[in-house]
């Protein structure tokens, strides 16, 4: 009840100060009340300024954020893999706003429709076989990398792209062919939410 007659007396004060002049209608600051955001602004912006009697009023949860970046810390033999569906697994998350990065299966799910950034970079260590790492959407390739170079002691498969996803979609990434015998040490990967739609 408290929490109501705060929201209601800040309500009454912002709109007081945008009725007074001393602050543009549409030049009001975001103010934060226990994780939220609360924005107040002049649903009928004017030209010149003359005050409207509507406003307004957007809450945005802090939940909105989503980010993630899983790394591998340790070499990775493939006997750890499933031989079934050569998911490539993480054991260490740096970053997980929003709890969507699942470490255990290594699958990102996303919380809402919007456009994502995702990232990887998959780490072979001797290794004189190609490798080719996709990027999987709901079970389908999107994006792929190779690693090949026969001459190097280690060596990357690495790519990237902006995704349009549905609530519930699922990225993961999958070894395609080839194996990483000999450890996998510190590849990774990430991705996050660049805007809702």
């Amino acid at each position: 009840m408290l929490r109501l007659l705060a929201l209601a007396l800040l309500l009454l004060l912002l709109l007081a100060a945008c009725g007074s002049g001393s602050v543009g209608l549409n030049d009001t600051e975001p103010v934060v009340l226990e994780g939220k955001c609360l924005v107040v602004c002049d649903s009928n912006p004017s030209g010149d300024g003359a005050g409207a009697a509507s406003f307004g009023i957007s809450v945005r949860a802090a939940g909105a954020k989503v980010a993630f970046s899983a790394v591998r810390g340790t070499n990775h033999e493939p006997s750890e893999m499933s031989n079934k569906s050569m998911t490539i697994y993480f054991d260490q998350v740096l970053v997980n706003i929003g709890n969507h990065f699942d470490l255990k299966a290594s699958v990102f799910t996303a919380p809402r429709r919007g456009i994502y950034s995702f990232s990887f970079h998959v780490v072979k260590v001797y290794n004189r076989q190609t490798i080719q790492v996709n990027l999987m959407h709901n079970e389908y390739p999107i994006i792929s990398a190779f690693a090949g170079d026969q001459d190097v002691t280690r060596e990357a498969a690495s790519n990237g792209v902006l995704l349009h996803l549905e609530r519930e979609d699922r990225l993961y990434l999958k070894l395609e062919r080839g194996n990483l015998m000999g450890g996998w040490k510190y590849s990774t990967f990430s991705g996050f939410l660049v805007f809702p739609l």
